[in-house]
């Protein structure tokens, strides 16, 4: 008995001394304190680039005023010609946009943001069936460095020698030159309606 009573009391004081040791380990833990966790790191941002454009021809690109000729030029044409696409996407930085502007069945006013290829897909139809010729009629332009902003006023005919355009408008250009040649970056444009005739100083250079 003697035996299994100190064999006990050493079982006792074993558990006794585990468990001292445990609160007094979980008291320390609990006393550190907690390390910030920072900032979460950033997702890696998932970019798109935009298709290289074809070389443009180097007249074409040259100067502002060959660059909004060579815009108008290119889309320009009877019913089903083909158009130089290829030339179109020259003109113009990777990544641009065109955006037409104009009422809505609703009411009110609305844009449409569309990349080159959306305006290729969209009027291809379009020159398919009708003549379409488009001209400048008249310019405003502002420059800094080399950013600069056109204000061309546009006519639209079905043939070149129609009398009067079904459509005139204003084409916002914005342009950038790269050091090497000129780029159009928007066009930005609203086609004159009754409610918004063109003022006269946006018909004459």
């Amino acid at each position: 008995m003697k035996l299994i009573s100190v064999a006990a009391r050493s079982l006792i004081s074993l558990t006794m001394i585990f468990c001292a040791v445990a609160i007094a380990t979980a008291q320390t833990e609990k006393e550190k304190p907690n390390p910030s966790p920072g900032p979460s790191p950033m997702p890696k941002q998932l970019t798109v680039e935009a298709p290289k454009p074809p070389a443009a021809n180097p007249t074409d690109v040259a100067s502002i005023d060959a660059i909004i000729a060579a815009v108008y030029d290119v889309i320009s044409g009877p019913a089903g010609k083909k158009r130089d696409w290829d030339r179109m996407r020259s003109l113009f930085v990777p990544g641009a946009r065109l955006i037409p502007t104009g009422p809505l069945q609703a009411g009110g006013y609305g844009s449409r943001i569309l990349t080159i290829d959306d305006y290729i897909e969209r009027s291809s139809g379009f020159f398919e069936k009708e003549g379409f010729f488009e001209k400048e009629a008249a310019r405003r332009i502002e420059q800094f460095g080399q950013i600069a902003h056109a204000f061309s006023t546009y006519e639209s005919r079905h043939a070149p020698d129609d009398a009067k355009p079904f459509q005139r408008g204003i084409n916002s250009i914005q342009l950038m030159n790269d050091g090497k040649r000129w780029w159009i970056v928007t066009i930005f444009w609203q086609g004159e309606d009754a409610k918004t005739p063109l003022p006269e100083k946006y018909l004459k250079y």
